[in-house]
């Protein structure tokens, strides 16, 4: 008998891989962090399996001999959940708990339940149960039993217990009303917005767990829950900071910023919790400067660099000013890879927020996009252009506004970006 430590799921991996589709592509290492995530969960995992073909199985998807030998290990050694890297059809999962008689759950039902796990505000519950409703929509069936609270633990947590008396109906009817509740959130949101406006903003974003909230609080003396583990934080922290910077000319003046540690990405993440995220995620969209940061010490770093910028695309944040930060440089051991890397990124920042190393160059590198941002600008408009103005106010610091017989002009302070958006508003 393999020794388990006690009240955690005895649990068994499964990734499978297609080579012939890309979209389906997986690798061993995949494994590697549906492990971290299930012992995030609460999981112990007793064994791993991969399995790599040219055919798909549109029953059991890793195929039926594979489905045995799966089972037969369930059997022998009480494993009580298979999670499954590949996200199923409600057909695969059905004849898989029929084939192996234990609960089954994919990569997206985990990391929901680590979100609902770890949702502490009322906003963030929200988002969690909207995800949740969402993805389980569409495999709703007259007995979709592999949801209910029958076997309890990791993948059942959040609404559950009432699903099983629901229809399509009534979830359809919940879902409207948790978009609805948080509609009304992302308007909240935009008043505090605008509250803001006059403050530069940075937002940390990054794969989960590579150290975002351990350097928020290194940069602003916070105390930003810090745990190594997945998807431990949700919801955007915000913090103040005040750096000297010039105004274009010879004087000097503290300029305070705030810094937002924003909820971590990750492969595969679900979509419908991207969505459902959207309004927390509204802070990055609005930021001046997002802080890209990047476990070093990581061997797939490229790998999830991809997976950030892919998602940055995705919430309508692509274009964004970045500054890559690698983080976590102390546990390289590989000081050739770490040259190599800097040679590679030479306008990144190399850093390790958990030893205080160069957070100096890093507020020195913060305080440079200041400093472009504070460039006195003066722009002149039609007379009556008030929607223009409003636009201006928008996208920068203004300082005066003048209402002249001919013209409208309009002195104010801004990064080069949002200037060259603003200069085609000129007379």
């Amino acid at each position: 008998m393999i020794e388990t430590a006690e009240g955690l799921e005895r649990t068994v991996l499964v990734c499978y891989s297609n080579r012939k589709d890309k979209k389906n592509l997986h690798s061993e290492e995949s494994l590697e962090e549906l492990k971290f995530l299930a012992e995030t969960a609460g999981a112990y995992v007793v064994k791993s399996f991969f399995q790599e073909n040219d055919t798909y199985d549109s029953r059991f998807m890793i195929g039926k001999g594979k489905a045995t030998e799966i089972a037969e290990f369930v059997e022998e050694f009480e494993i009580k959940l298979v999670i499954f890297e590949n996200e199923l059809a409600y057909t695969q999962l059905r004849n898989l708990e029929q084939k192996i008689k234990c609960k089954i759950i994919d990569k997206s039902n985990l990391i929901l339940d680590i979100f609902a796990s770890n949702a502490r505000t009322a906003q963030a519950k929200l988002q969690v149960e909207l995800a949740q409703l969402e993805y389980t929509l569409p495999r709703l069936t007259r007995q979709w039993t592999h949801l209910s609270k029958q076997f309890g633990g990791i993948g059942t947590k959040g609404p559950g217990e009432t699903q099983i008396e629901t229809d399509r109906r009534l979830i359809g009817k919940r879902i409207s009303l948790l978009k609805e509740k948080l509609g009304k959130v992302a308007e909240q949101r935009k008043t505090q917005a605008s509250e803001r406006g006059k403050f530069f903003r940075i937002s940390l974003v990054g794969y989960t767990n590579v150290g975002k909230s351990t350097l928020l609080n290194a940069l602003t003396d916070a105390d930003a829950y810090v745990e190594n583990k997945l998807f431990a934080t949700l919801d955007t922290s915000t913090k103040s900071l005040d750096i000297l910077v010039s105004n274009g000319k010879s004087a000097k003046f503290p300029k305070r910023v705030l810094i937002s540690d924003t909820v971590g990405f990750i492969k595969n993440l679900p979509h419908d919790l991207i969505e459902s995220f959207k309004s927390t995620l509204s802070e990055v969209v609005e930021s001046d400067l997002l802080l890209h940061v990047v476990d070093t010490s990581n061997q797939n770093l490229d790998e999830q660099m991809n997976v950030v910028n892919e998602t940055l695309e995705e919430i309508g944040a692509g274009g964004k000013m970045i500054v890559k930060v690698f983080n976590k440089v102390d546990l390289v051991k590989d000081k050739e890879f770490l040259r190599e890397l800097k040679k590679e990124h030479t306008d990144s920042v190399f850093i390790s927020a958990g030893k205080g190393l160069n957070l100096d160059l890093l507020l020195e590198r913060i305080k440079k996009e200041l400093n472009s941002a504070n460039t006195e600008r003066i722009l002149r408009l039609k007379p009556g252009d008030h929607k223009n103005v409003s636009m201006i106010y928008s996208l920068a610091e203004v300082r005066e506004v003048k209402y002249l017989k001919n013209s409208i002009k309009v002195t104010f302070s801004t990064n080069d970006k949002n200037f060259s958006r603003l200069k085609s508003l000129q007379e």
